[in-house]
């Protein structure tokens, strides 16, 4: 079975991981890396994890009601009887849950994921391969390299003042690629000035094209009359 790659907001989202342990640590801090407000209780929790910043710890036993309000729950304790009935508690409650060593009782999975800002690739197996999804990252990180994020907020930067210039998405799209083009053959961000000769020109372009469109329906009118 496949997973559906979907993308969600985590930002500021309570976010509950069950367990105390190496696994515990590392999906917490996945989870921080892209924002949530993580809570992590077990009765005994590792030196590492209370060490971390940005987390709230509490070192008791699970309640189900610390399920409530939840985005998203990780099973991560080192019984699985105890993940199994945490994954049930949740699908009652239609929320996504993550149990670590059942892949049949989770409603998401944590795929192996490559970040630059705010561009995310992420690779899954369905949980069938590790290992490949590993190989998949470390191919991605030779693309997916720090110059492809700063292009990102450059390009989203101008998105306000493209749709301003520019009527159609089509030369939109232009201006755009051309940006990310350049962008990529300096391996910099492009500096104001060229960014504005570029608009310029784009602009031209559109200009030009009215221009001749407007000529060809004047034709087209003087042949009809």
């Amino acid at each position: 079975m496949a997973y559906f790659p979907l993308f969600i907001n985590l930002e500021n989202k309570p976010c509950l991981v069950v367990g105390g342990g190496k696994v515990a640590i590392h999906k917490a801090q996945v989870l921080l890396d892209f924002g949530a407000e993580v809570l992590i209780i077990s009765p005994v929790i590792i030196k590492e994890i209370k060490q971390m910043k940005k987390v709230t710890v509490m070192e008791r036993e699970f309640m189900p009601e610390d399920t409530k309000g939840k985005a998203l729950v990780v099973a991560a304790t080192d019984d699985a009887t105890e993940n199994h009935q945490i994954a049930e508690l949740c699908k009652k409650q239609g929320i996504l849950v993550n149990a670590v060593d059942r892949i049949e009782d989770c409603g998401f999975i944590f795929p192996s994921y490559v970040r630059q800002k705010d561009v995310v690739a992420a690779f899954s197996s369905s949980g069938k391969s590790p290992v490949l999804t590993q190989y998949l990252k470390a191919r991605e990180n030779e693309i997916l390299t720090p110059q492809i994020g700063n292009l990102n907020d450059l390009l989203g930067s101008l998105r306000s003042r493209a749709k301003q210039l520019f009527s159609t998405e089509e030369e939109r799209k232009c201006f755009y690629q051309e940006i990310l083009k350049l962008g990529l053959l300096k391996e910099s961000l492009l500096t104001d000035e060229e960014i504005e000769v570029l608009l310029k020109k784009h602009q031209s372009f559109e200009s030009s094209g009215r221009r001749e469109e407007e000529e060809n329906g004047a034709d087209e009118k003087t042949k009809k009359q």
